[in-house]
């Protein structure tokens, strides 16, 4: 009897052991997340664990956590970037619009209870130790004063931040690398495409005070990059660094680049060749307009954003030009 009561016992605290190690094992695993440390502009910045919740104050940046799988917790003016953002996967039901991108509410980024919040330099610098009191906040600027870095680069740079902030580096990795396939078979598209020409120049036009105005991409624009990735050339080259990657001209501005083929984007609502510039001697005497090498991306184009703008655009100017 006592043998059997002393079995028992020692049985009873084989069991009670396993559990103890089981919670120490469940205890540990829930313990396993590394910190990890993002650099922005205003910095290092570390979270104790990978983002689970991330609240974007900036298209590009919700963008960036779409393209690696991450639906955003919040985002700012999301209305307004279904407007003009073409992309897959489409932001779903489940985030939150939390104001303007240049006003976000603070109160609607704190009610998420975020691990991290993305903003903007040129929009959110004057509200970082506001932003900071909600999450940790990192700062990004797409627009760097330094000429050595093209708004390519810095787009790429960016994305990979933001992919390990969320744990996604070997998704951002992947994303990049299928881009870069996707250049290689649209350059062959466009030189199977037998052009007149491979020169271009990729405008945006609008009206402006006194009359229309054009911005031209500069060679170091995201936009450009993507040109130059796929067989084309962009034959503006700026009198003086343009830190937004474009420069502005009016119609006589024009007449120097009328041998290269003209990529254009224009909003329905101000479309200036219907209006300003029909009938204008100066627009309708330039080659590319006689000749009819104008080719028109449509109003739904983004020549900003991340990677997934970035294949939509190269999607876009490929069928333009191959096709028409």
């Amino acid at each position: 009897m006592k043998q059997r009561i002393l079995f028992l016992v020692a049985m009873l605290m084989l069991v009670l052991a396993g559990c103890s190690s089981a919670g120490e094992e469940s205890a540990t695993t829930e313990t396993t997340a590394e910190p990890v440390t993002i650099t922005g502009t205003n910095g290092e910045v570390t979270l104790d664990a990978p983002a689970k919740k991330v609240v974007a104050l900036e298209w590009t940046y919700a963008e960036d956590l779409l393209a690696v799988g991450v639906q955003p917790a919040g985002m700012a003016d999301i209305e307004e970037y279904g407007n003009y953002v073409n992309i897959e996967p489409q932001l779903d039901d489940t985030v939150a619009d939390v104001g303007g991108r240049q006003e976000p509410n603070l109160e609607a980024i704190a009610a998420l209870e975020p691990d991290l919040i993305i903003g903007v330099s040129f929009r959110h610098d004057a509200m970082l130790a506001d932003l900071e009191k909600i999450a940790p906040t990192v700062i990004f600027n797409p627009y760097p004063e330094d000429e050595s870095i093209d708004l390519y680069q810095e787009m790429e740079t960016t994305f990979k931040e933001i992919a390990k902030a969320v744990d996604k580096t070997a998704e951002a990795d992947k994303v990049l690398a299928d881009l870069e396939s996707d250049y290689e078979e649209k350059a062959a598209e466009i030189e199977a495409a037998n052009l007149k020409t491979k020169d271009v120049i990729l405008t945006l036009a609008y009206t402006g005070p006194q009359a229309p105005e054009i911005r031209v991409f500069t060679p170091n624009s995201m936009a450009s990059i993507i040109l130059e990735r796929i067989g084309l050339n962009n034959v503006h080259q700026p009198d003086q660094f343009e830190v937004f990657g474009s420069s502005t001209f009016n119609v006589e501005g024009l007449v120097k680049y009328e041998d290269a083929n003209y990529l254009y984007t224009v909003p329905d609502e101000d479309n200036i060749y219907e209006n300003q510039l029909k009938g204008n001697k100066v627009w309708e005497n330039l080659a590319f307009v006689e000749e009819g090498r104008t080719y028109d991306l449509g109003p739904a184009t983004w020549l900003y954003g991340g990677p997934l703008s970035a294949k939509t655009l190269m999607n876009q100017i490929t069928e333009v030009m191959v096709n028409n």
